[in-house]
């Protein structure tokens, strides 16, 4: 059996929590701590299954009931049991992130969906990789390992594909994709070549998808391209290249004269006035016979990694996208017309699944299933 604590229970983390208990997995992997932002809570000496893991509202109960989150204390709680323990880290902190060298060699293993070790900086980046195969400077007796499937594509098989290519020497020419859920959902509602209609203004579709979700509290924080930036700076570093976030060119769709307003609410107000701007855009596409898509592009071949908004003609695959899909095709020297993977790439349902395999593969690993 494995321990599994899991740092940050909010909507996924909580997902995460219930979908174990609901699995025939939930004898083999134990949740034995909890933690939110403020309060945290962990099993006894024996580590047993938390009985507040099956309440309804995780998140209310570990702050009603837990002492003061206390990380240090967290890990060492974990590390002291004789079985095998998983860290999953559900925050996007980056603070947290720069643990996970001293999780590894304190013998834990971790879990994310956390951007932020793999896309920033560069020595954090290798640090963590070389923890992950040398368990010489690691804890006797603890081999750890350390999946973030979800940091790309969420539960898409995006990464393992991707390291399954590097693994068997398989020349990685080109990756490209559409890798954000809110950035697909706009422009394939947005710039179709299908409907009879006039399209909706840019400023529209937005609003309609802050409504249901699918942005962040400002879209500015998805239109500015910055997680396509991360999820192509660690695509790009699997495969091999020192993609940095500080050079590599990213396109921001937020017009410059709007970049800068302090609101959400002042920024949703005044993007109706550049619908002319995303609709003389979307009228050429259209003229050519192509639509607007939003990519990320890790260009091994010729170093021309980026993000930016691209057209594609009908017969694409990225054209033909639905509600807010993600693709990813991957062109290497062994599948030069292509290998495609295309499905849900958000959402903390599917985000908990791609973690919970990730737990599963440590799982069989440490107890040689």
């Amino acid at each position: 059996m494995v321990n599994v604590g899991i740092v940050g229970v909010g909507l996924v983390g909580s997902e995460l929590v219930s979908q174990i208990l609901k699995s025939s997995y939930n004898q083999a992997l134990k949740v034995v701590g909890l933690t939110t932002s403020q309060k945290m809570v962990v099993s006894d000496a024996e580590y047993k299954t938390l009985s507040i893991a099956k309440e309804d509202n995780i998140r209310s109960s570990v702050n009603s009931t837990g002492i003061k989150t206390n990380l240090d204390q967290f890990v060492e709680y974990l590390t002291k049991s004789k079985e095998h323990s998983i860290i999953v880290d559900c925050t996007a902190s980056e603070e947290v992130a720069k643990l996970y060298p001293s999780w590894l060699r304190s013998g834990l293993s971790v879990v994310t969906p956390n951007k932020k070790a793999f896309s920033s900086s560069i020595e954090l980046f290798k640090e963590i990789q070389e923890l992950a195969v040398n368990t010489s400077s690691v804890k006797k007796g603890r081999t750890p390992l350390i999946y973030h499937e979800t940091t790309v594509g969420a539960g898409l098989p995006v990464l393992s594909t991707l390291t399954d290519f590097v693994k068997t020497g398989d020349e990685i020419i080109k990756i490209e994709g559409i890798i954000s859920g809110t950035l697909s959902y706009l422009f394939n509602n947005y710039s179709t070549l299908n409907s009879t209609e006039a399209p909706k203004p840019f400023s529209e579709i937005v609003s309609i998808a802050k409504e249901l979700g699918y942005t962040e509290p400002d879209p500015r924080d998805d239109l500015n391209g910055m997680d396509v930036a991360r999820k192509v700076t660690i695509c790009g570093r699997l495969a091999g290249l020192e993609l940095d976030l500080s050079t590599l060119p990213v396109e921001n769709i937020v017009p410059e004269a709007l970049q800068s307003i302090k609101s959400a609410d002042e920024f949703m107000a005044k993007l109706p006035e550049f619908d002319e701007h995303f609709e003389k855009l979307n009228s050429e596409a259209l003229k050519e016979g192509k639509v607007l898509r939003y990519v990320g592009l890790v260009d091994v071949k010729s170093g021309q990694s980026g993000v930016k908004l691209t057209k594609y003609p009908g017969t694409h695959p990225f054209a033909s996208l639905q509600g807010s899909d993600n693709i990813i095709k991957f062109t290497t020297r062994n599948c030069p017309n292509g290998v495609i993977i295309q499905g849900a790439g958000a959402g903390a349902a599917v985000t908990a699944y791609g973690i919970f395999t990730d737990l599963i593969k440590i799982q069989e690993r440490v107890e040689g299933f």
